[in-house]
């Protein structure tokens, strides 16, 4: 009998550890230690890159040939390549092309400009650091490949352009009066709907003190950052620690859409325009995923319609498109890339 106690504490203790095991609210972190050291060691070598921010900066201000660094972030095959290539067409000296794709996935390797583009990536999985850690591996690849690459746009397979290459450079690099010069486009939102339930997703203090709530922002995964920017989120190591770690809620934890904008406005604010120029169609969401278009719904009307942005500056890529929606999208080609 005065066993019974100890016996009836154990118990209790094992119940509560199986429930919180086993319960559907909790979500494991996937970054794994030997990954995250791979990574820091990565970062650490783009930072050192070209003598860092201060000579970058000089380069992106004098030299005529700056270039987009498109970062594919992909889980499946890269269904929209043909469209991207005649976007890429005639332009070589102005981008280069980075794809990070699930090595878990079997993704075949496109030809053409996507030949030979894959970085060495790790597992990822949506709402989960694991997609936060794949685009800083995208950055931190630019920046070490080429001093040339200025801007960075992450985009998905699901992604396509809206405009001609020309129609987005020159509004990136030749028309101050349109666009904003050396910003970066990237989402920061303030103030939305379930704010709070994502911020405490991993538990109600867990961010402090280096992530109070009034400083917690939410925005698109998708966006485009410039070389000063980019070599900001790879040094970050403050942030990194809170939004790597697990959720308790997963219901409520996206940190793929909150670590870019929170890191972003707390460091530079004055630095970013607050928008994407990636158009993504949220009526009639499914599970947090966005409108889905499909074959019926392609027309040279929907691509003018996605190009419209409430900013009054114009889109320059759109999602969430179906893989079958490929020939429907290279049928109007000619009028897509003719501005």
């Amino acid at each position: 009998m005065s066993n019974t106690p100890l016996i009836l504490s154990f118990i209790l203790l094992l119940s509560f550890a199986l429930l919180f095991l086993f319960s559907p609210h909790y979500k494991h972190s996937e970054i794994s230690l030997p990954d995250e050291i791979d990574d820091l060691a990565l970062f650490r070598r783009a930072t050192l890159k070209h003598g860092g921010i201060r000579a970058v900066s000089r380069l992106g201000t004098t030299n005529p040939r700056r270039k987009i660094a498109f970062l594919f972030l992909t889980n499946t095959d890269l269904h929209f390549a043909p469209l991207w290539e005649r976007f890429f067409t005639g332009h070589a000296d102005f981008f280069n092309i980075y794809i990070h794709a699930d090595p878990s996935s079997k993704i075949a390797s496109p030809r053409g400009v996507f030949h030979g583009r894959f970085i060495t990536a790790k597992k990822t999985q949506r709402a989960s650091p694991s997609l936060i850690s794949a685009a800083r591996r995208l950055l931190a690849t630019a920046i070490l490949d080429d001093q040339l690459n200025f801007y960075f746009a992450v985009v998905s397979q699901h992604c396509i352009p809206i405009h001609s290459f020309n129609f987005v450079y020159d509004s990136l690099f030749s028309s101050p009066t349109q666009f904003p010069v050396h910003r970066s486009f990237i989402e920061i939102l303030s103030g939305e709907p379930q704010l709070w339930d994502r911020y405490i997703a991993r538990g109600e203090s867990v961010m402090l003190p280096e992530v109070p709530f009034d400083r917690f922002r939410v925005g698109s995964q998708f966006f485009m950052l410039t070389r000063n920017h980019a070599q900001l989120v790879i040094r970050d190591r403050r942030l990194w620690r809170k939004f790597k770690l697990p959720c308790l809620n997963k219901y409520s934890c996206y940190p793929e859409e909150h670590y870019f904008p929170t890191l972003l406005s707390m460091e530079d604010p004055d630095g970013c325009t607050n928008y994407t120029l990636t158009r993504v169609n949220w009526t009639g969401s499914v599970d947090g995923h966005p409108h889905t278009y499909y074959p019926p719904e392609i027309s040279p009307e929907l691509i003018h319609e996605l190009r419209v942005s409430n900013n009054t500056f114009s889109h320059m890529f759109a999602r969430k498109f179906s893989p079958d929606c490929l020939k429907p999208l290279m049928d109007i080609a000619d009028v897509i890339f003719r501005d």
